[in-house]
């Protein structure tokens, strides 16, 4: 074999795989921290943390946040504006599941995709401020005019007593927290002190590695998951499961979303429990 043959096939092993037919790079996003308190709350922007599907609109398509295409029906997006936007796909609370199906659908289903809203969060190429982004996304979409592409709603609170009267509002009706938005803050991809995530547990994501037997009720069914943080260190996942998916658990090697409270002693998530499969995970953060 000739040196610039055996060259061309090392390029070739050591090139990053090729994107699927619908894949794109994952779009480079502004990614929140946990809210920790200490802050001034009057110097943010609040709004509800929506539990729905993350999209990136380019101005032209539709993409998740790991860079999937998603395919609406055309009459969907037929008079979204050209201009970036960042947002949720959202049909209301407790029912990610159902968007998150819908969004992976190849053949989309006209009668669910109505009863879809795109939240818009976010401008990333708009420049400014993010308060001169929330008077511009207001501005824009009213002069749109399309009734399932809305801004998220944001307020203003004078103090952290406030925020947490808002925070167990949100809580106690079904949603999942607040998120805050730093008035001054310009858009910047990766994690950002500027945008904050207020919830009354944290989550993270893990891999299934495994699958441990149910005992008692739970005979002939799945115990608990096995999962692997991305350091490599593992922990059984065991509650959150209903019957359906103790039957038919997680496969492995897919992605789950958890939530926890805290950090045990030796620095794994304390009282976790499970919430859903990740069936679109996170790029990494950007550098």
């Amino acid at each position: 074999m000739s040196f610039l043959r055996t060259f061309i096939l090392l390029l070739a092993c050591l090139a990053p795989p090729a994107l699927s037919a619908g894949e794109n790079a994952p779009p480079r996003l502004m990614l929140a921290t946990d809210y920790s308190g200490g802050s001034d709350v009057s110097s943010y922007w609040v709004s509800e943390k929506l539990d729905g599907v993350r999209g990136r609109w380019d101005g032209r398509q539709l993409w998740t946040r790991g860079g999937q295409r998603v395919s609406p029906p055309a009459w969907f997006t037929a008079k979204w504006p050209n201009v970036a936007m960042d947002g949720e796909l959202w049909m209301g609370r407790g029912r990610f599941d159902e968007v998150s199906a819908l969004v992976r659908s190849i053949q989309p289903d006209d009668a669910a995709w109505r009863q879809v809203r795109f939240m818009v969060f976010d401008l990333p190429d708009h420049g400014g401020a993010f308060e001169a982004r929330v008077m511009r996304m207001r501005t824009l979409l009213s002069a749109v005019g399309v009734a399932w592409l809305q801004p998220v709603a944001q307020s203003r609170f004078d103090d952290a007593e406030k925020l947490d009267a808002r925070l167990n509002e949100v809580v106690a009706a079904g949603g999942e927290g607040l998120m805050l938005h730093h008035r001054s803050a310009r858009y910047s991809a990766g994690r950002s002190g500027s945008l904050l995530k207020y919830k009354p547990f944290q989550d993270a994501e893990a891999r299934v590695v495994g699958h441990a037997p149910g005992k008692g009720k739970y005979v002939g069914m799945m115990g608990a998951l096995l999962v692997e943080l991305s350091d490599g260190r593992r922990f059984r996942l065991g509650t959150g499961f209903t019957d359906v998916q103790r039957a038919e658990p997680p496969a492995i090697g897919s992605m789950v979303t958890y939530r926890y409270n805290g950090l045990t002693s030796k620095g794994l998530p304390r009282f976790a429990r499970f919430l859903r499969v990740r069936h679109d995970p996170p790029p990494p953060d950007p550098q």
